[in-house]
């Protein structure tokens, strides 16, 4: 018996899940036809292509292999709908986007806004969460990254650089004790990253700046900035996000400034799509039109 495509889609949505219950919700269909469909599947191929793990369903080095061959049938029929449906370079149906959540609170509304504003069919969602996204389990169509990536299938191009600073509120700095030089912070409330929870270090900004661990901290940097806005304490803060948060200046800046990057991650198995390469187009230069903009208004 072939394999059928329909098959080969259920046993994707099983191995980027890991749960029968979730791939059919996904698909919207039967978790018990989700079992008999990979169960068919294991049949023609004589060989199992999971193994029940109790963190669910696990690939077997069968199902590795599989995935890879199954992945780019997926993405030959996604072109061929692409082609012959007329849509080719067009911008329409959904992307998803994953990125951290300071580049998803600041910069992705107003880009995607934008791009969306163009494209009425074009479906966008925005995933911000401070972790890393796993392309070849479809997470996500694309990534905003804030280091490339060195190992899988990938394509990685840099977006743009941003500036980060020393900042806190207006109305802090006049009642707290001064702030003269890096040193001076000794007598102040720091702001920053649960230090277990940082995944890249490229965000490890305190140990830049030779500051010790955090009196008040967030994995999220919405949540630093606006520990930061209420006047909790001093901390590093994107240069981008101080515009939507009043009364939070930059300090320190001839002393401390730092300069990270943000990139965009792609699976190199969607190339071929012609609206996800004018979306990643499209993407990359609205950030690099918001971050600049952004970074004048400071």
């Amino acid at each position: 018996m072939e394999p059928q495509w329909d098959d080969l889609r259920i046993f994707l949505a099983v191995a980027r899940e890991e749960s029968l219950s979730a791939a059919g919700r996904r698909l919207k269909v039967d978790p018990a036809t989700v079992g008999r469909r990979v169960g068919r599947l294991e049949t023609a191929f004589g060989s199992p292509l999971f193994v029940k793990s109790p963190t669910g369903y696990a690939l077997t080095d069968s199902g590795q292999r599989l995935m890879q061959h199954a992945m780019r049938v997926e993405q030959t029929m996604q072109v061929a709908a692409e082609e012959l449906s007329g849509e080719a370079g067009q911008l329409s149906g959904q992307i998803r986007i994953g990125a951290p959540d300071g580049a998803a609170n600041y910069l992705l509304p107003q880009v995607c806004a934008e791009i969306a504003k163009e494209n009425p069919d074009l479906d966008v969602q925005i995933v911000a969460l401070p972790r890393v996204f796993s392309l070849s389990k479809r997470e996500a169509d694309m990534v905003v990254a804030v280091s490339p990536p060195t190992a899988g299938r990938l394509m990685v191009q840099k977006i743009t650089d941003y500036k980060l600073h020393l900042a806190a509120a207006r109305w802090y700095l006049r009642n707290a004790p001064p702030i003269n030089s890096l040193e001076d912070l000794k007598d102040h409330k720091i702001v920053g990253y649960i230090p277990d929870m940082i995944f890249d270090k490229e965000l490890d900004y305190l140990s830049a700046a030779g500051l010790e661990k955090p009196s008040l901290s967030s994995n999220s940097v919405s949540v630093q900035i606006n520990c930061v806005r209420i006047g909790a304490g001093v901390g590093i803060v994107h240069d981008f996000s101080i515009p939507f948060n009043r009364g939070v200046r930059k300090i320190l800046t001839e002393e401390f400034s730092l300069t990270r990057s943000f990139y965009l991650v792609r699976h190199e198995d969607d190339k071929r799509l012609e609206r996800l390469n004018r979306f990643s187009e499209a993407l990359c230069e609205g950030m690099r039109i918001a971050v600049q903009k952004l970074e004048a208004e400071t």
